[in-house]
């Protein structure tokens, strides 16, 4: 993924699709059309039990994270950004993923996404002109995209200072199928309905069918056209940017 998608729902239809039990949302996350890393996004996740608590079971929950995952051993939390996407194939070997793929997996809704194809033609200075495409459900519904989360502490923050825990979180991708393929190598992983609970389990464990669960779109399944190049500056926002141009347009 290029590192842009869509998430216009609002909490309340998440808590229905997904069938939350606890809302924890410290601010509203808005609507948009234009995510980009770092930017806070809805992300369903479940919390292991804890007995002392009087939690004897774990709990589905609706969070707001930040999108771009900071492993709980970072020094600090400026390399989050690069850590938007964890690759299937490597997922479960690589230190900044594989302690979250043990316990702390998670999905994360959205419309759609968005890439950009690199077209045979150039621009005025030589470089080649890359087309934007929104990529999503045919049938409308949502995306869960199959993610890990994090939970890092700023050691320079004081203990009762409230923002002293990071929550982050990064989407798994795999190779792109032969439909979309043209438009990009790589497209997010998803998890079926059916398989939500054994994947959001946080008392599972790394086992060795956890990936099994994780599948590309059916082919079918997603569609995609051609939007405007707006879409491309992180500053632009708002429904317009999944409208689809003409092709000729294109």
């Amino acid at each position: 993924m290029c590192g842009r998608y869509a998430s216009s729902r609002e909490p309340d239809d998440l808590v229905d699709e997904f069938d939350v039990a606890e809302t924890v949302l410290a601010a509203p996350v808005p609507p948009s059309w234009n995510v980009a890393p770092t930017d806070p996004v809805h992300v369903v996740l479940e919390r292991p039990p804890k007995p002392e608590q009087g939690v004897d079971h774990a709990r589905r929950q609706l969070r707001a994270l930040r999108w771009g995952l900071v492993p709980s051993w970072a020094k600090d939390a400026k390399g989050g950004a690069r850590l938007i996407n964890a690759r299937v194939e490597t997922v479960a070997e690589k230190p900044s993923f594989r302690r979250a793929l043990a316990a702390r997996r998670c999905l994360v809704p959205a419309d759609g996404y968005f890439e950009w194809y690199v077209t045979d033609r150039t621009t005025t200075k030589g470089k080649p002109v890359k087309q934007p495409y929104y990529i999503h459900p045919a049938d409308g519904s949502v995306l869960a995209m199959a993610g890990l989360y994090e939970i890092w502490r700023d050691p320079e923050r004081a203990d009762d200072d409230p923002d002293r825990f990071l929550w982050s979180c990064t989407v798994i991708t795999t190779s792109a199928t032969d439909d979309l393929g043209r438009i990009h190598d790589r497209m997010p992983l998803t998890v079926a309905r059916d398989d939500w609970d054994t994947w959001l389990d946080p008392t599972a464990g790394a086992s060795d069918g956890l990936l099994d669960l994780l599948e590309p779109a059916a082919p079918g399944r997603l569609t995609a056209y051609p939007v405007s190049t707006l879409v491309s500056n992180v500053r632009n926002d708002g429904p317009e940017l999944v409208r689809p141009i003409p092709l000729e347009d294109a």
